[in-house]
């Protein structure tokens, strides 16, 4: 088996707990030999772990491509909004590409990408992760060998629970959509996709109603200051208190994201100085806390999605029912029910979860992309999730928010891609 070997943009959550580990688990199918990282500890952390010699190692990404392709493949962890040109950039110079979702913010360039990919041969895989996972791929072949009959409506949930909605979407870098993506784009995508994927057929029309409902200025307590160590009265009650979310030894599941120094003094040190202390209802932040959408399906099929921050278990659930039969689970627990309309039976699946937080998908879906690396880097319409099996339900994504936007106004498909489409020169 070959060696591939990796250039690294990005070495935040996903690069230092995904992409890293992974190369480190397996050496003998993935080396990285580059990183382009803006926080010097991040950077340096990278580069030891992996022998990175000093002349690949970089504050920005843009410096990558002054050195032409240096390896194999590129992986591309850049917050949202810094997607798109390091993708066209790596597509120009024969790079391979995994790529975060969502592939882009920008409607047009993510059928941009798309187009390029297939126009230049190259493998575009985007992490749509929850695919690879046992629970959802145990659902799909349920659904594909006719189990269920005909699906006539899909009902999908995903719980964001609160410690992760305050973190990322309220303080984080996901709080506002003009920096990176409307949150049913930066966070549901995943969602959207995996419906799209059990549906399979083309979705005709979505609406979509959701907003900020909670996390504003009016709603903060009396006594509330603009962080939470600034001697903040109402923080001892307060659920969503920095002080609290932050301070949990000694995993410090929250705290690894906010600071290398992970004494009580670092801690301390990242919430003062950091967006991380911040009252949750005095940040920036615009993006939903709260969203639900509604899909119709070529055929008259159809389909829900809620997304909620306002939960204490971070949980995605799903109920496909059909005409023959249904299905129902919740991925965090592992677990899927069948039951059989004319006979009555009801069959357990049960999946294993461990591996990562996307049910074990995380480490299938790089392993995925190295294979088609090897066996098939010669085209891009090919894969679990290229861009192009990917493209739908960021579509869909975009359809929902300027359904929200309108107050529900329902958007047809057809009509929304017709805009956005380009041609590959």
């Amino acid at each position: 088996m070959k060696t591939l070997t990796a250039v690294l943009l990005g070495a935040g959550s996903r690069g230092r707990y995904i992409y890293g580990p992974y190369a480190e688990k397996h050496p003998e199918e993935l080396k990285i030999v580059a990183v382009a990282e803006p926080q010097e500890e991040r950077r340096r952390q990278i580069a030891a772990i992996h022998g990175i010699a000093p002349e690949n190692v970089h504050s920005s990404w843009e410096r990558v491509f002054e050195q032409g392709r240096i390896a194999d493949v590129m992986i591309i962890s850049t917050l949202d909004h810094m997607h798109f040109v390091p993708a066209m950039k790596a597509l120009e110079l024969g790079y391979h590409i995994l790529l975060e979702k969502p592939m882009s913010p920008v409607p047009e360039e993510c059928v941009r990408i798309e187009q390029e990919a297939i126009a230049r041969k190259r493998v575009l895989t985007v992490s749509h992760v929850l695919r690879y996972s046992p629970f959802w791929s145990g659902i799909k072949r349920c659904i594909e060998s006719g189990e269920i009959g005909g699906i006539a409506t899909i009902q999908h949930a995903e719980f964001v629970g609160y410690r992760h909605m305050t973190h990322s979407y309220v303080r984080g870098n996901w709080r506002n959509s003009a920096e990176t993506s409307p949150m049913i784009l930066a966070k549901s995508c995943h969602d959207l996709d995996i419906i799209s994927w059990l549906m399979d057929r083309p979705c005709a029309s979505v609406s979509s109603f959701g907003s900020l409902l909670h996390f504003r200025k009016e709603h903060a307590p009396a006594g509330s200051t603009d962080r939470c160590t600034d001697g903040c009265q109402a923080e001892r009650d307060c659920p969503f208190s920095a002080l609290k979310l932050y301070n949990q030894p000694p995993e410090h599941p929250w705290a690894r994201y906010i600071t290398h120094d992970l004494s009580p003094e670092g801690i301390m040190a990242a919430l003062k100085e950091g967006p991380f202390g911040r009252c949750v209802y005095r940040c920036d932040n615009n993006v939903v806390d709260h969203q639900v959408v509604n899909m119709e399906f070529a055929g008259g099929a159809n389909a829900t999605f809620t997304l909620s921050g306002f939960t204490e278990r971070e949980v995605r659930s799903v109920r496909v029912m059909g005409t023959k039969g249904e299905i129902y689970g919740d991925m965090e627990e592992g677990t899927y029910t069948l039951r059989r309309f004319a006979t009555g039976e009801t069959i357990e699946f049960h999946c294993g979860v461990s591996g990562d937080g996307h049910g074990g998908g995380d480490e299938r879906m790089v392993a995925d992309f190295l294979h088609q690396v090897r066996e098939h880097g010669n085209g891009a319409g090919s894969g679990l999730t290229s861009a192009t099996a990917s493209l739908q339900s960021h579509l869909i994504a975009f359809a929902a928010e300027e359904s929200r936007l309108q107050e529900g106004k329902s958007v047809k498909l057809t009509e929304l891609a017709r805009r956005v489409a380009t041609v590959h020169p």
